[in-house]
C-alpha cells in the first residue's frame, strides 16, 4: 500500500506548480484548503469545504461546543412552553447582513425553511411542525406537533449542510438550486469578484459582526473574533508544493498536508501539527442505489467481505496508526452510539473467493462499475485506487474516472446513467461530527431520493432512525443503534471503509485555532 502512495505522490510533483501570492502581512491569513471550492451555498451541498466556507460567511442560531452540546449562537436565548410544544427562539440585538441590512425573524424562518428541505434531522423538525412563523422583528416560533428536544441540534449542527441563516430575499430560492449571492452575518465577507476557480478564494473582515459576548468559544459555539483583515484561500493541488510554501512562509496554513509529508512538517520547528476533529472522519465506498450493478443488494453485500479497511488506510494515509482505525462501523468510534454489531464482517477473515461466488450468486454480469476517484485529495485518491484494485481482483468490470473533488461533488448530483455522464461509486470521507448518532448522518439513511447522493431505499433503516428519534433516553437510543448498524449491514447504503484523523500544519506565528474543523475566527499572528 505505501507503494501506491508512493506512486500517487510522485504523479502529483508533475504537476505544473501554481502560482502561490508572495504578497504577506499580519493582516492576511493564507490557507490551503483541502480543495477547490466548487459551489458556494452551503445548503445547496453536503461538501465539507463548502461547509467551512459557509462558517466563514454565515451565522447560525445555534452553536456546538467541544461537549457537543448546544448553545444559543445568533439567539440571545429560547423559552418552551406547553411541554415542548413551542419554542420561542429570540435574536440577540443588532445582528446585521453583510450589506447592511438587519437579521430579522422572517430572514430566519425562510432560511430554516429552506435548510430543511435538503437536511435529514431539518427534514424530522419539519416532521414535527405544525407552524413556524416570526412572531415578530425578533421572536421566531416553533409550534409542534409532538415535543422534538433535539430543535437545537437541528439548527446548530456543525455538519454539513450547513444551518446558515441568510436575507428572506435569498432563502426563498428553491432549495434544489444553488444561490451565488452570498450574503451572510458571519465574521467574514465574500469577495466575489476575487474568486478565481481552481486557484483562489479571498474573504474579508466584517466589521459590523457583532460577536457573543458569553460562552466558551470552541467547535461552532461563543464568541467569534475575526482578527485578521483578509483570509484567502489559495488552491495549491500539489501536496509537496503546498508544503513547501507552508515552509517557505507563503503561506500559513495546509489544511491537509499529506501524511507522507507529515514526517517533515513535524521536524520542522517553525510548524505545528494539530487534530482538529475529535471525531475524525468516516472513509466511506458510496454506491449509487439507481443503477445496475449497485441497484442489487446482494451486490453490495458481497463486497463487504473483500474490504480489508487497514490496507485502504495504509494507502489513504500511510502506516501511522495516529492517523486511522480499522474495525469500524457506521458511527464514529468513542461516541456514544459507536457499537460493534454485526462489525464482524468487517474485521472477520478477508475472502475474495467469497466474494467472487456471492457476485455470481447475486446475477453480476461484467455489468460497468463507473468510479470516481479525486486526484487533488491524495487520502481519497489512494482509497480509490485500492478500491478499483479489489473490484478488478474479484472480476467487476471497473471504469476508473480520475477527476478531480470539485467535478466529483459535481458529479455524484446526477441521476443521469453511469454511461451517460453519472456514476457508480465515488468515495468521500465524512466528517465525525455527521456520523455520531442517525439524526444527522449523511450516509445512513434509506430515503430514496432525499437522501445523500446515492440514493439508497430503505424503510427498515428508516423506521428504526424514526424510532431513535422518539427514544425516551440514551439507553434506548443506544440498543436501536445497534439494530440499526445490524440492519445496515444488509442493506450496504455504503461500506465504511475507516476512521480518520487528519491533522493541519500550520505556522507557529499563529495561536491555536479552535478545535472542530477548518474556521479562522481567533486566530491571530502572536
Amino acid at each position: 500500500m505505501m507503494r501506491r502512495r508512493q506512486i500517487l505522490t510522485g504523479a502529483a510533483a508533475g504537476l505544473a506548480t501554481p502560482f502561490v501570492s508572495r504578497a504577506q502581512g499580519r493582516d492576511v491569513l493564507k490557507v490551503v484548503p483541502e480543495g477547490d471550492l466548487p459551489i458556494l451555498d452551503p445548503v445547496f451541498t453536503t461538501a465539507v469545504i463548502v461547509r467551512n466556507h459557509g462558517y466563514l460567511v454565515f451565522d447560525t442560531l445555534y452553536g456546538m461546543d467541544a461537549d457537543y452540546q448546544m448553545r444559543p449562537q445568533m439567539l440571545e436565548g429560547h423559552v418552551v412552553e406547553d411541554d415542548g410544544l413551542r419554542w420561542t427562539l429570540t435574536l440577540r440585538p443588532g445582528l446585521l447582513f453583510h450589506d447592511g441590512t438587519a437579521v430579522l425573524a422572517r430572514d430566519c424562518v425562510a432560511s430554516i425553511r429552506r435548510y430543511c428541505a435538503k437536511d435529514s434531522l431539518g427534514q424530522a423538525l419539519m416532521a414535527a411542525t405544525n407552524e413556524l412563523l416570526a412572531a415578530d422583528d425578533r421572536r421566531i416560533v416553533f409550534r409542534l406537533k409532538k415535543p422534538f428536544p433535539l430543535l437545537p441540534n437541528a439548527l446548530g449542527k456543525a455538519a454539513s449542510p450547513m444551518p446558515c441563516i441568510m436575507p428572506e430575499r435569498l432563502a426563498l430560492t428553491d432549495p434544489n438550486k444553488q444561490v451565488t449571492e452570498m450574503v451572510g452575518s458571519g465574521p467574514f465577507r465574500f469577495i466575489a469578484s476575487e474568486r478565481v476557480s481552481g486557484s483562489r478564494v479571498a474573504y474579508e473582515r466584517f466589521d459590523g459582526y457583532v460577536p457573543r459576548a458569553d460562552g466558551p468559544a470552541t467547535f461552532t459555539a461563543g464568541p467569534k473574533q475575526a482578527h485578521f483583515q483578509r483570509v484567502e484561500w489559495q488552491v495549491i493541488p500539489d501536496a509537496s508544493t503546498a508544503v513547501n510554501a507552508l515552509m517557505a512562509g507563503e503561506v500559513d496554513w495546509v489544511q491537509q498536508p499529506a501524511a507522507d509529508l507529515l514526517p517533515m512538517v513535524r521536524a520542522n520547528p517553525k510548524l505545528a501539527t494539530m487534530k482538529l476533529e475529535p471525531g475524525g472522519a468516516l472513509a466511506v465506498l458510496r454506491f449509487n442505489h439507481l443503477y445496475p450493478p449497485f441497484d442489487n443488494p446482494a451486490i453490495r453485500r458481497a463486497l463487504l467481505w473483500g474490504i480489508d479497511q487497514a490496507e485502504f488506510q495504509t494507502a489513504a494515509l500511510g502506516e501511522d496508526r495516529s492517523l486511522w482505525a480499522d474495525g469500524v462501523g457506521f458511527f464514529s468510534p468513542g461516541t456514544p452510539m459507536a457499537n460493534a454489531a454485526g462489525l464482524e464482517v468487517m474485521t472477520g477473515k478477508r475472502d475474495l473467493d467469497r466474494v467472487r461466488r456471492e457476485l455470481k450468486a447475486a446475477g453480476y454480469n461484467n455489468e460497468p462499475v463507473v468510479m470516481l476517484g479525486a486526484t487533488d485529495y491524495p487520502a481519497l485518491q489512494g482509497l480509490a485506487l485500492v478500491g478499483a484494485d479489489l473490484l478488478r481482483k474479484v472480476g467487476m468490470n471497473v471504469d476508473f474516472h480520475s477527476v478531480d473533488w470539485g467535478t466529483t461533488v459535481q458529479r455524484r448530483n446526477s441521476r443521469k446513467p453511469p454511461a451517460e455522464g453519472g456514476w457508480n461509486i465515488f468515495y468521500s470521507a465524512i466528517t465525525g461530527v455527521n456520523n455520531f448518532d442517525p439524526a444527522g448522518h449523511l450516509g445512513l439513511r434509506g430515503n430514496g431520493e432525499a437522501a445523500w447522493p446515492g440514493w439508497p431505499t430503505s424503510p427498515k433503516i428508516e423506521a428504526l432512525r424514526a424510532a431513535w428519534l422518539d427514544a425516551p433516553d440514551v439507553a434506548a437510543r443506544r440498543a436501536i443503534c445497534e439494530d440499526l448498524q445490524r440492519q445496515a449491514w444488509i442493506d450496504v447504503p455504503y461500506i465504511p471503509l475507516g476512521a480518520q484523523y487528519q491533522p493541519i500544519a500550520y505556522s507557529k506565528t499563529l495561536s491555536t485555532p479552535r478545535i472542530g474543523f477548518m474556521q479562522f475566527y481567533d486566530v491571530k499572528r502572536g
